[in-house]
């Protein structure tokens, strides 16, 4: 009997003329963890989307289990065992435990009404298996995001899959919460269940996978175990190139006399902000740092308008400005890159060009007439500025891997040409290759003249890019920084927990 779980030869797909897959091999084996790693755009997701029968591809063999297989339909997919669990959970908040995990699948007595007994104890039944305690009974608006997860799984188990796809799955966990996971995923690996995880996070893919495959521009370029290769290396196959420079903080001049470009004074945004004050200059990349809830995101909100302050000053260029909603902020020279690109940042649905143009359409329309040529070259130029893959400017953005996502929401703002860009997690879920894409960009706006506020949980990402470090805590900034008086990666966790000093710069 052969030891593949899963055999993918020679699998090619194309888009309206675009090939996202160019004769791929994919060998995933029973009872391992395989990551799939790869940059934005690389295949990753094509190749998944093959294997639980959404695409179906232009060529090339799938087996499973040994017999060729072809899926007209993610339903024949799990039919053969194949589940994905998705990083945007496909859940009910409102709904229990046990009715999500049998959604569509509902359990029924003999005379065919709903039986949520035999649901519940089925649930139980796979959370047993699983090693894990939940209540079936409690509503999934009620339980944490890891308990989310887990259910995601139990769905998926349910359904008597024994080859899982995981998708992002620790993106909205946290660290103890993901070692919870992976030591969940072993113990499913124990009993022959085979496991792909995608993943742009490096160092989980050392810590769980036996073997890493990585695509780039449709093309497999490695497979390798994973004790025969170091994640620098991963890093090179993933981008083509070397990466040690990207990483690297390069001191950059600052002149901090005069009139600071952005000016906060004790500014109150109850219950969350409780005097925070700062200071922003020209061609600076200020970075904030703190804990979660401890105010850095609800300091982007209250500067782009959509949190409005009780007490408090902004000055711009050295004027006090008052911004009541978002439409003030842009008048005044500030863009905001909200956390959430998805819910806060884009129009899913719409094309890539409409949401490129959302905030510049008053530059190519007259008496209500919009100029569609003008619009056009204007997208065009966004795309080719910031090397944001698609197929077409008319695709919609919903269709494009996470990191042209992100691009299309910083291209928008770029395109406004504003003084100030605030940026809240702008590498979250992005791959290796466009982080670097993002990191060169952020230097590039600031040697242009431009401020940049740059919010990160990532703490390597702050030292790379930033002149300056805020530490926020409570509400309001305790400590400033400067980044040539924090030697590593330590002494900025030990500030923000404050439990020690690092030698700061007012």
């Amino acid at each position: 009997m052969t030891d593949a779980a899963v055999r993918m030869q020679g699998v090619s797909k194309s888009f309206g003329g675009v090939r996202a897959l160019d004769s791929v091999d994919f060998e995933l084996r029973r009872g391992e963890i395989q990551a799939l790693a790869g940059g934005n755009g690389a295949g990753k997701s094509t190749l998944m989307k093959i294997l639980r029968g959404v695409h179906q591809p232009d060529s090339g063999v799938i087996e499973v289990n040994g017999a060729p297989v072809r899926f007209a339909s993610p339903h024949d997919a799990i039919t053969c065992g194949i589940a994905m669990i998705f990083q945007e959970f496909s859940l009910v908040p409102t709904l229990t435990v046990a009715q999500n995990t049998f959604l569509a699948r509902e359990r029924r007595d003999r005379l065919g009404f709903l039986d949520d007994r035999a649901s519940i104890e089925g649930t139980e039944q796979v959370f047993r298996e699983m090693g894990v305690s939940i209540d079936p009974r409690k509503r999934l608006q009620d339980l944490g995001t890891a308990q989310w997860q887990l259910t995601e799984i139990a769905k998926a188990l349910s359904q008597n899959a024994n080859i899982l796809i995981m998708d992002e799955p620790t993106a909205s966990l946290a660290k103890d919460e993901a070692d919870h996971l992976f030591a969940l995923m072993r113990g499913l690996t124990a009993r022959g269940i085979s496991i792909v995880y995608v993943s742009h996070r490096i160092e989980e893919i050392f810590e769980v996978a036996d073997r890493v495959t990585v695509l780039r521009d449709g093309k497999r370029v490695m497979t390798s175990d994973i004790g025969d290769i170091t994640p620098e290396q991963v890093i090179e196959h993933i981008v083509g190139r070397h990466m040690e420079s990207a990483f690297e903080w390069r001191p950059r001049a600052v002149m901090r006399t005069g009139t600071p470009l952005l000016e906060v004074r004790d500014l109150c945004v109850p219950p969350r902000l409780d005097g925070v004050s700062l200071e922003l200059y020209e061609g600076e990349i200020l970075g904030l740092a703190g804990l979660m809830g401890s105010g850095r995101s609800e300091t982007a909100r209250a500067l782009f308008g959509i949190d409005r302050s009780q007490s408090g000053q902004i000055r711009f260029r050295g004027n006090t400005v008052d911004i009541r909603n978002p439409r003030d902020a842009i008048k005044v020279g500030i863009a905001l890159v909200p956390e959430d690109r998805r819910q806060q940042g884009l129009v899913l649905e719409h094309s890539v060009r409409a949401n490129l143009l959302l905030p510049l359409l008053d530059r190519f329309s007259h008496v209500g007439w919009i100029d569609d040529s003008k619009g056009a070259e204007i997208a065009r130029g966004l795309v080719d500025r910031l090397g944001i893959k698609t197929p077409s400017i008319d695709r919609p953005v919903l269709e494009l891997s996470g990191g042209n996502q992100q691009k299309v929401v910083l291209a928008k703002w770029m395109g406004t040409g504003p003084a100030i860009y605030v940026m809240d997690e702008p590498t979250a879920g992005v791959d290796i290759g466009t982080k670097v894409d993002i990191f060169t960009m952020i230097r590039g706006l600031a040697d242009a003249g431009n401020g940049v506020i740059f919010i990160s949980s990532e703490f390597p990402e702050l030292l790379a890019v930033c002149d300056r470090v805020l530490v926020f805590r409570d509400g309001a900034v305790v400590q400033s920084l400067d980044r040539r008086d924090i030697p590593d990666e330590e002494s900025l966790h030990l500030a923000v927990q404050g439990i020690e000093r690092v030698s700061a710069h007012a």
